[in-house]
């Protein structure tokens, strides 16, 4: 980790402050990306904090003017990226600042979580183990394909994060199955088995009983005709030299 870059109790202290300033305004919030995923037990350093507000009636630009108008530790900047016109919110400390992604249920295919299925993590609201899964998954697949090298060097990240939280979630018996789960837009799901059936040619099959036990059945593996036929070969030339030693 870079001296510039905020520790793990910085990411938290900002993301308890952001939280708490929605809170004073009525607005439900939870955690999603690298913060969330440490909070369910993920032994990494968060380096920003990413954070989805359940609402309709504000922008990501107001939300992001409303916690720079009552925290003045709160600033924003230009994007960078070309033709952009939404600015960056960081949070300042001493040397360093901390970076922080105001989402909406809807960018990026995040689902709207119901307020009785957000899960409260070390004092938190934090997304729930599945859907965060989900679109870590996501955010693998869009990695591994961006056209910029920084993004894709970003997936080595995703597949770790992927494989811890696949694991903690088989291991508390979480399942897409479950009726608690329900409220999960089918599209996503529907995107997720693509997904893991793109995750299991790219990465092997060591996932794929977890993928099974969390209600993701990864595609088998079909013999070809090509193979078959390679197999009848083989059982062929067998017989025949069994033939020749036998004479």
């Amino acid at each position: 980790m870079s001296r510039y870059s905020p520790t793990s109790q910085e990411v938290r202290t900002v993301a308890d402050r952001a939280i708490c300033i929605f809170a004073s305004l009525n607005l439900e919030c939870c955690l999603v990306g690298g913060l969330a995923c440490s909070l369910f037990g993920i032994s990494r350093t968060p380096g920003d904090v990413d954070l989805v507000i359940v609402t309709a009636l504000h922008s990501q630009e107001s939300l992001k003017r409303m916690l720079c108008d009552r925290d003045s530790n709160f600033f924003l900047v230009p994007s960078k990226k070309a033709f952009a016109t939404y600015k960056v919110l960081w949070y300042g400390y001493p040397y360093r600042r901390c970076k922080v992604d105001i989402l909406l249920p809807g960018i990026m295919n995040i689902p709207s979580v119901p307020k009785d299925r957000v899960e409260q993590r070390s004092g938190f609201p934090v997304m729930p183990l599945l859907p965060l899964l989900m679109l870590k998954l996501q955010a693998w697949e869009d990695h591994r394909n961006h056209y910029e090298s920084y993004m894709r060097e970003k997936q080595h990240t995703d597949v770790s994060d992927i494989r811890s939280l696949l694991k903690i979630a088989r291991r508390n018996g979480i399942s897409c199955g479950n009726a608690s789960n329900s409220w999960i837009p089918s599209s996503l799901v529907e995107e997720t088995k693509r997904r893991v059936k793109s995750w299991v040619e790219r990465m092997g099959s060591a996932e794929n009983h977890d993928w099974a036990a969390i209600g993701f059945d990864p595609p088998r593996q079909r013999r070809t005709k090509a193979s078959k036929a390679s197999a009848s070969d083989c059982d062929r030339l067998a017989e025949r030299l069994r033939s020749m030693y036998i004479r």
